[in-house]
């Protein structure tokens, strides 16, 4: 179940990065057409807006917390030693598991009646809005998968699974 979660995570991510690049492109070939043919990129606002960043937002979400990346408000040391430190880094898991999963479970509902109602926003092109909104129930779906995972396998919690500087997780660097 880890690897295949981990593929997921790691299509997901490729997906947030390239909605993130198609932004820069588009935001740039806008500001150069309007510059040099005083022509702007019609779509590019409500493409953004609508698909983008959604997904460059919602789509790397358990990529990230996978590799230790994500913002976290600790009150609590990390690692608590004895059978309370194993229920406590359990519940820093399970606790955002249930949360996300409400929040999966609601953007899904209102992204499914979106896509079967056909709604719409209306602008340059009639953009299919319950396909915009999809991106979050998936995002949070995957995070809470992901969450879920890491709360009932065996720790050590929350050390991340790929290394950003590349190369072993152990090696240092100098």
């Amino acid at each position: 179940m880890g690897k295949l979660l981990t593929k997921i995570e790691d299509i997901l991510h490729l997906g947030g990065c390239l909605g993130l690049v198609a932004v820069a492109g588009l935001i740039n070939a806008d500001i150069l057409l309007r510059l040099l043919f005083n022509r702007p990129v019609q779509i590019q606002f409500e493409l953004t807006e609508l698909y983008l960043m959604p997904a460059l937002a919602m789509l790397s979400l358990s990529r990230v917390f996978r590799d230790g990346g994500h913002l976290a408000l600790d009150f609590v040391p990390e690692h608590l030693p004895g059978s309370w430190g194993t229920v406590v880094a359990k519940l820093r898991l399970l606790l955002p598991a249930v949360f996300f999963a409400a929040v999966t479970w609601m953007s899904g509902k209102f992204a499914l009646e979106a896509i079967v109602h056909g709604d719409v926003e209306y602008g340059a092109v009639d953009w299919p809005l319950g396909w915009a909104y999809a991106v979050v129930p998936l995002g949070c779906g995957v995070l809470v998968l992901r969450l879920l995972h890491d709360a009932f396998t065996r720790g050590p919690w929350s050390e991340p699974t790929t290394n950003p500087m590349g190369g072993k997780l152990n090696e240092t660097y100098e």
